[in-house]
């Protein structure tokens, strides 16, 4: 037995090392370190209330511009205000991305903050379309945060919480959407809807949109604030000494000490050659075809929601439009703090990913039928209450019912390919670059994907073609383009579910051997 504890000290390396390795597989997850979250989650918080507020007044804003010809035509004009964010934020965000890796991710998300703020307020006072793709033009510039927060999660996280961790991001733009959409349904022409608290404001009378506006961007003035007083660096510069503390980490050791004891490594930054690899480039590919199909019918809903009946809509106002994309985030906590980390762990991010597609399909394919009960019901206005009320009632469960698989599938694709994209970075010092390309890709694809839907939107609702080129055709098309991501999904490899930037490097491993 004592032969035994004596053992060569080479052989028990070579035999107990591979095994060490594996352990953070089945070790018991790292409490999140909140101090560093908290403050990039309400930094975070501000972009997706600001992008969104403004999608359930959309269509009156563009009616109020009276530039469309008919009501037929307003999509194509929203398509173009989508298109100008879009347009400005590809040709900036690998700028973003880059500049956060060398320079640190705070004042880059700083600076992204600040131009938050002050585009949303001249949103509200926006009066004429030009103006408003102007602005919407600045809004892309400085919307590259999204990119640098998750090389930010990333670095302050470790192998037993970074599904939980990198859930926190999408889980805050959800929970923002659900805000923003509220605050823009709820507070929008605020004279007309509030006429006891706003009825004699001139200013909100000239400006019906500017107080919604306004409302988000004190959120902005919140994460700034945030992120000035609490945020620290996550990045850690080569040239800084590592700390005594780093030596010998184990799963107590908090996360911002482990990232630095990793980061301060003289890893230089890998070539663009070298990190756009055949298996990244296939995963990007899979990702802007899916982002395509969602951005399309995501940018279309509201103005399928606010369309006529008779024309394939469901005719609800903006109160109501709000309400819709509201509701859904109650289910967003759930599924992103509870069941997508239990799938990712126990099933691996490529499966959630997946299913995510899946649960795309059915939603797509029902949406545009509900327009024939929001149809059924403006032709029995002024008949029974009771029955109008209750077909009131089964059109919003059923609404509610589709926009739940749209947000169930969001979370589990969105999550899991920004997983994929972060665990695929060789080394830390290249995550703000394969992010960015990610926000890249994602941005170049939502250019065109507005003009697509706005422009078939409106074709397929002027002219009387058959099933699926009548008012279905925008959905349908979405649902073909996430069938077939779905389909390249099973040629990805499962080396995705690993975060590459931690794991044993070859040689690294023979070294070991040799000692």
């Amino acid at each position: 037995m004592s032969q035994r504890d004596n053992a060569p000290s080479l052989a028990r390396n070579q035999q107990d090392a591979p095994a060490e390795r594996e352990e953070p597989v089945v070790a018991k997850e790292t409490p999140l370190p909140w101090k560093q979250i908290a403050p990039l989650v309400a930094m975070r918080l501000a972009e997706p209330i600001n992008f969104t507020l403004i999608l359930p007044f959309l269509y009156k804003m563009i009616e109020d511009f009276d530039v469309a010809e008919t009501p037929k035509d307003i999509s194509y004009y929203a398509s173009m205000l989508f298109m100008s964010f879009s347009i400005s934020q590809a040709m900036t965000v690998m700028y973003w991305g880059r500049l956060s890796d060398r320079i640190g991710r705070r004042p880059v998300l700083i600076a992204g903050l600040i131009g938050t703020l002050a585009v949303s307020i001249l949103f509200g006072v926006c009066k004429t379309l030009p103006m408003a793709i102007l602005v919407r033009l600045a809004a892309g510039v400085f919307a590259g945060n999204a990119a640098v927060m998750k090389s930010a999660m990333a670095e302050i996280a470790d192998d037993t919480n970074r599904s939980r961790m990198m859930a926190l991001l999408p889980l805050t733009w959800n929970f923002g959407s659900m805000v923003g959409s509220g605050v823009g349904g709820i507070f929008s022409n605020p004279a007309t809807q509030f006429p006891g608290l706003f009825g004699n404001s001139k200013l909100f009378t000239y400006f019906p949109y500017l107080l919604p506006c306004l409302i988000g961007s004190t959120v902005a003035v919140f994460g700034l604030v945030t992120g000035l007083f609490n945020f620290k660096e996550t990045l850690i510069k080569p040239t800084q000494p590592a700390q005594e503390e780093t030596v010998g980490n184990t799963e107590a050791t908090p996360l911002l000490a482990q990232s630095a004891a990793v980061s301060v490594a003289p890893v230089k930054q890998n070539s663009i050659k070298s990190l756009l690899t055949p298996l990244v480039v296939r995963v990007m590919v899979t990702n802007a075809f899916m982002c395509l199909a969602y951005t399309m019918c995501d940018q279309l809903y509201p103005i399928f929601a606010a369309t006529d009946p008779r024309d394939g809509g469901l005719g609800l106002d903006p109160r109501s439009i709000g309400l819709s994309l509201g509701v859904e985030g109650i289910v967003v906590v759930y599924i992103q703090l509870v069941v997508y980390p239990r799938l990712e762990r126990k099933f691996g991010v490529l499966y959630c990913y997946r299913r995510g597609l899946s649960f795309a399909i059915p939603y797509l394919v029902s949406m545009p039928f509900l327009s024939m009960i929001a149809l059924h019901l403006k032709n029995q206005a002024g008949t029974s209450a009771t029955s109008m009320v209750v077909e009131t009632v089964v059109m919003w469960v059923i609404l509610m019912s589709i926009m739940t698989m749209r947000i169930t599938s969001s979370v589990m694709a969105f999550t899991s390919i920004n997983m994929m994209i972060t665990n695929m970075a060789p080394t830390r010092a290249d995550l703000g670059f394969m992010n960015g390309t990610q926000q890249l890709a994602m941005s170049v694809v939502r250019i065109f994907a507005p003009i697509i839907s706005g422009s078939l939107w409106s074709w397929s609702i002027k002219h009387s073609f058959p099933f699926p080129f009548n008012s279905h055709l925008v959905w349908m098309l979405s649902a073909v383009l996430i069938a077939v991501v779905l389909k390249l999904s099973y040629r990805i490899p499962e080396s995705v579910n690993k975060f590459a930037a931690d794991q044993p490097k070859p040689i690294a491993n023979a070294e070991e051997s040799d000692d």
